[in-house]
């Protein structure tokens, strides 16, 4: 009981009345919306670690919640205002553990998933052991993106040794890991990227790269297993015509450019289509989980997912990194350094 009546100690010094930089948004809008000011130090619970955050990543969904677009994010963040401290990623270092944390001590190095990752602490539980070959960018532009290709290869997608797959939008975040892990897997794949990613992406090791400006994979004559629609740009009957008779199209990303009606309607549509007798069609939210950090750790530290970044940036320029990454411009993650 000692030790963990000091963790308990620990939070309880460490976070009286402390104030952190963090990087505020109180208002939809550009990226001019997300400024530097100051925080509370979050205060964790018996369950929790407080982290002290040495890096983070930007996702999608940061630059949604920043524009509040589409409009049905209104509804988990604000309908008028957002949530006050954007981010979602995190690498970092334990700076007290609750009451009831046993898997990690002060001192500890973890990645994971928390609201407000976008300051210099956070509290949480979805946390696990940094990858030990990966530096804290490294690591910390894994969670949101690798939890999303995760559960779209192996839950969704069930993709499996000698399956064919497709991935569209393979140069982003997302795209970029699911085909390292489609590969993981034992899959051959097929990625779809835009001209300035083809040399990025076949270095990832995806066995067929297309520039999506030269060809249109959908009129092409291959069949797959399975395909991961990231990219969000070709239709439901499209895609739907290049799987085999047991073959699942995976829907990763919002169709066009996540902004319009488009992004609500195609995953309504798709069960509907496929609860209608057609191909299978799988709309899905990824699910942040202790467990799937865990996999994500063993397969970085196998060699078989490191990711690719294409700029670090301060944290004061975290508004600016969003919108480089709403731009789609990107080549993988952009990563924030606290």
């Amino acid at each position: 009981m000692a030790a963990k009546e000091g963790s308990m100690s620990t939070i309880e010094h460490t976070t009286h009345r402390r104030t952190m930089r963090a990087m505020i948004q109180d208002r939809y809008g550009p990226p001019d919306v997300v400024r530097l000011g100051e925080a509370d130090v979050p205060v964790p619970d018996d369950e929790q670690v407080l982290v002290r955050v040495v890096a983070s990543s930007v996702n999608a969904l940061d630059w949604h919640m920043m524009r509040g677009v589409p409009v049905l994010v209104r509804l988990t963040d604000g309908l008028r205002r957002p949530s006050p401290i954007r981010g979602v990623d995190v690498a970092g270092v334990v700076e007290a553990i609750g009451r009831n944390v046993t898997w990690a001590q002060p001192g500890d190095e973890v990645f994971g998933a928390r609201n407000g990752a976008f300051a210099e602490f956070v509290a949480g539980r979805t946390f696990a052991p940094k990858p030990s070959n990966l530096t804290f960018e490294q690591a910390a532009a894994i969670p949101t993106a690798g939890f999303t290709a995760l559960q779209a290869v192996r839950d969704h997608g069930r993709v499996r040794q000698g399956d064919q797959v497709l991935v569209t939008g393979a140069g982003g975040g997302v795209g970029s890991f699911a085909v390292l892990i489609a590969k993981a897997y034992g899959a051959h794949v097929t990625a779809v990227t835009g001209p300035g990613h083809v040399a990025m992406v076949t270095a990832l090791g995806a066995d067929r790269v297309i520039d999506r400006t030269r060809e249109d994979v959908t009129r092409g004559t291959d069949r797959f297993d399975a395909i991961l629609d990231v990219a969000g740009r070709s239709s439901l009957s499209a895609l739907g015509r290049l799987l085999t008779r047991e073959g699942v199209l995976v829907l990763v990303g919002a169709a066009g450019d996540g902004r319009g009606l488009g992004a609500l309607v195609q995953p309504v549509a798709a069960v509907v289509r496929s609860r209608l007798g057609g191909r299978r069609m799988i709309p899905f939210i990824a699910r942040p989980n202790r467990d799937d950090l865990l996999v994500l750790k063993a397969l970085a530290e196998a060699g078989q997912l490191t990711p690719v970044i294409d700029r670090t940036v301060p944290l004061d320029r975290a508004g600016e990194a969003i919108g480089y990454l709403e731009t789609g411009q990107a080549h993988g993650k952009v990563v924030v350094r606290i």
